[in-house]
């Protein structure tokens, strides 16, 4: 009788054991997460969004992973995006922007403008902007701004001989081989930023304010790509296009008269021009002196009359 009564004690306290010892593996299960959060924060950034919602002070942990990705774009080329250039770049590149002025003097402006128009045709150019100006007292001048294909600016500078004559020519060159590497290696620096910040994203699922701050690093990066881009499609656009603005003007005129004037039949008119304007010069006056004569006038024959009256008394005593 005692052996089955010991079997059936153990037996029950088997049992209890089981009962009281899975509540035990619960807790730790539970508690086990918490713990491979805090170690998932601290070792390693792939796991923490497993610990998303679990631990405190996410923000930080958030800024510090974007901030470690801006740090790794930086170090793959050397330094920071917006002061260094790319380590593999040996060299700048010729890159130079040559602009020009031409001063010319013409018989005639119109013949010369169609003469300008026929030369930036052959070179490959075309006329950008262009005005006209004359008036009754001024030289009638033209000014056009002719953009050419680089390789080709020197011949339409030789070239400018078959319009008129050339009085003045001033080119300027100025390399920006320096500028367009170092918006290069921005763009490079910056894409890499980009890269790492949509790989940060995308293993992202914890808090919305989390994932907005990430979000706002990526456009931020992106916006700055753009600029770089299109700076660098400026520079490459004005290194391909050399600019010469030409003026052509006709000859100034003798002795002040009107271009294509005869100058002595200029100088008749002048001079009865002159004439006239004297006469009328005097017709004008006369409303001054016609009063004041009246005046002086008035003022010697009172004069005249006193004095004889003074004399006439004078007898008489």
């Amino acid at each position: 009788m005692r052996a089955p009564k010991l079997l059936i004690v153990s037996a029950l306290a088997l049992v209890a054991c089981g009962e009281h010892s899975e509540p035990a593996r619960d807790e730790g299960a539970q508690g086990r997460p918490a713990l491979l959060s805090k170690a998932a924060v601290t070792s390693s950034p792939a796991s923490a969004p497993a610990a998303f919602g679990v631990v405190g002070g996410i923000s930080e942990q958030v800024a510090s992973e974007v901030s470690a990705a801006r740090d790794a774009a930086q170090s793959a080329t050397g330094g920071d995006p917006l002061q260094n250039v790319n380590a593999s770049t040996t060299g700048a590149p010729t890159m130079v922007i040559r602009t020009g002025q031409a001063f010319i003097e013409v018989e005639k402006v119109d013949p010369a403008i169609l003469k300008i128009r026929q030369l930036a045709a052959q070179v490959g150019g075309y006329i950008n902007n262009s005005s006209v100006s004359g008036g009754r007292d001024q030289i009638r001048q033209a000014t056009m701004e002719v953009k050419i294909p680089a390789p080709r600016y020197d011949e339409a500078v030789g070239s400018l001989s078959t319009i008129g004559k050339v009085e003045t020519v001033n080119s300027q060159a100025q390399d920006v081989g320096e500028e367009y590497v170092d918006v290069t290696a921005r763009v490079t620096n910056a894409r890499r930023l980009e890269e790492r910040l949509i790989s940060l994203l995308s293993n992202r699922t914890g808090k919305l304010d989390e994932v907005l701050r990430v979000e706002r690093e990526l456009a931020r990066v992106r916006e700055e790509i753009e600029r770089y881009e299109g700076r660098l499609r400026y520079l490459g656009a004005r290194v391909a296009t050399s600019t010469l603005t030409i003026t052509v003007h006709e000859p100034a005129p003798i002795i002040g008269n009107n271009p294509g004037e005869n100058p002595i039949a200029g100088a008749l008119r002048r001079a009865w021009r002159n004439f006239i304007g004297l006469v009328a010069g005097i017709i004008a006056s006369l409303g001054i002196l016609i009063p004041l004569g009246l005046i002086a006038l008035g003022a010697w024959a009172g004069y005249r009359r006193w004095r004889t009256t003074k004399e006439r008394g004078a007898r008489s005593e």
